[in-house]
């Protein structure tokens, strides 16, 4: 039940982010989430967008360089506390978070999380075990 994520690869220079959002936004691509790590001379912009081929196309078209990646996306509870709950269940079962951010908006009253852990299969086991809801592709785009 894992998503996908798309991950572009930025070169650290002003506008460069904004080229990436405006293309988007010209293809009528909704960004659900979104993440931006930066190192000295580049970043990796990871999007949740609710046409995920359509951006990978139209990104590479305008010679972005794409790439896509299986991650989770949780609803948990929106209130102190809610995180730490599934992440336990996680750690407990010895599964580490390699990244994680959050939508923008919710579902259910609930916070929805993304997150990248070292085997996705087994987290998606756990987290199912303890009752918690993953969220799959066609319930982003109606968020």
């Amino acid at each position: 039940m894992s998503i996908k994520q798309i991950s572009i690869f930025l070169e650290n220079r002003l506008g460069r982010l904004n080229e990436v959002v405006s293309i988007l936004a010209k293809n009528k691509i909704n960004i659900r989430a979104l993440s931006l790590a930066d190192k000295a001379d580049y970043g990796i912009l990871r999007l949740i967008v609710n046409d995920r081929n359509k951006a990978i196309k139209v990104l590479k078209k305008n010679n972005f360089t794409v790439d896509q990646t299986d991650v989770i996306s949780a609803e948990v509870e929106d209130k102190p506390g809610g995180l730490a709950k599934i992440l336990g269940y996680l750690v407990e079962n010895g599964i580490s978070v390699e990244y994680i951010y959050a939508f923008v908006e919710k579902s259910n009253k609930k916070a929805v999380v993304v997150f990248k852990t070292e085997d996705i299969k087994k987290a998606e086991k756990v987290l199912k075990k303890n009752k918690v809801k993953l969220l799959k592709e066609s319930d982003i785009k109606k968020i």
